[in-house]
């Protein structure tokens, strides 16, 4: 026997940090999705110890590779609890799908309108002098974008 794996009854079982290695994801994160519940709680070997199986490897891939995509821990939960119900979470997740590229498109919009405001203070900023007073030098420029921001 190793000392990352432990048999069980029910075959061959893994500590969390073998789970870790084999997914990818924080001994810690592990931890904290068993807390709240998006990852069921561990079974235990006789030592006390945590331990895993393969459904919790895909449960846990299945996790991680949701969260980056950007998808909240909150639907994750809905989703996985859907499944758990054995009900199919299709409909509901290419709806969350749908949602996420909306909201993905919107910050590359808002980046771009970021990259041309920098692109501006840059090229106006390289024709001012440099200067220990703000409003004469490229600061300046800066201090009026939040300046403009804050009368929008």
């Amino acid at each position: 026997m190793t000392d990352s794996v432990v048999y069980h009854e029910k075959g061959e079982m893994m500590r969390i940090r073998e789970l870790s290695q084999r997914t990818g994801v924080q001994v810690e994160t592990i931890r904290f999705y068993e807390r709240s519940g998006i990852l069921p709680p561990a079974k235990r070997a006789p030592n006390g110890y945590r331990v895993y199986d393969e459904v919790d490897v895909e449960r846990l891939r299945f996790i991680r590779g949701a969260r980056q995509l950007g998808i909240s821990l909150e639907a994750i939960g809905r989703i996985l609890r859907h499944r758990d119900e054995g009900i199919a979470p299709c409909s509901q997740v290419r709806e969350l799908l749908a949602a996420q590229i909306a909201e993905v498109e919107a910050r590359i919009a808002e980046l771009k309108r970021v990259r041309e405001e920098l692109r501006r203070i840059r090229d106006s900023g390289a024709t001012l002098p440099d200067d220990v007073v703000m409003e004469n030098c490229v600061c300046g420029l800066i201090s009026r974008v939040s300046e403009e921001n804050t009368h929008e």
